[in-house]
């Protein structure tokens, strides 16, 4: 008898991880910049959704088949509603299967792009102006605000976890903030 330990599919808690305790954003090298690619959490893609649409309808023609050839022919009607009434379902699923908040931070600017179905949303913001707080309670939505806009992200992640994202983006404000103070410093000085 063996035994193989395998790696934990949990994160690994912020003290211990490799990324600078990073959950939900990754810092960029160069130049330096924040990304934060928040996903929908999707079982299927697209395209399997269509081989599992498929499967099913053979499957409920090899029985429709069936039962039309024993005399049964209202079954076919109820079968091809069935297929109709789980492909629409299925084309919904599969149109925001891809939905996901993109929030940069380069610079002194941070970017919210959002995706929703076929539509896109851009804001922009400039850094030192962007306000970070939770629009209700610790379970709500993050709003960022500044220069008069606004804007809710966090759709995609979990309620208990919003607040870890919030403070995320802050830290991630500061470390850009205190990194273009020192460039302009040195820009002064040269």
């Amino acid at each position: 008898m063996s035994v193989t330990f395998a790696p934990s599919p949990w994160p690994a808690p912020p003290a211990a991880r490799r990324d600078g305790g990073w959950r939900f954003g990754h810092e960029q090298a160069a130049p330096l910049a924040w990304l934060f690619d928040l996903r929908r959490n999707v079982s299927f893609s697209p395209r399997q959704l269509i081989v599992a649409y498929l499967l099913l309808c053979g499957l409920s023609l090899v029985v429709a088949v069936g039962f039309w050839s024993q005399g049964v022919t209202v079954v076919g009607l109820f079968t091809g509603l069935e297929l109709l009434a789980v492909g629409v379902a299925l084309l919904v699923v599969a149109r925001h299967a891809r939905d996901r908040e993109t929030i940069t931070l380069t610079d002194r600017e941070m970017s919210v792009e959002q995706h929703f179905g076929p539509a896109v949303a851009r804001t922009s913001f400039r850094a030192e102006w962007v306000r970070v707080e939770p629009v209700a309670d610790d379970g709500s939505l993050v709003e960022l605000s500044g220069e008069g806009r606004s804007v809710r992200v966090g759709r995609h992640v979990r309620p208990e976890l919003r607040v870890e994202l919030a403070q995320e983006l802050r830290r991630a404000l500061r470390l850009a903030r205190a990194a273009g103070d020192r460039a302009v410093d040195h820009e002064l000085k040269a």
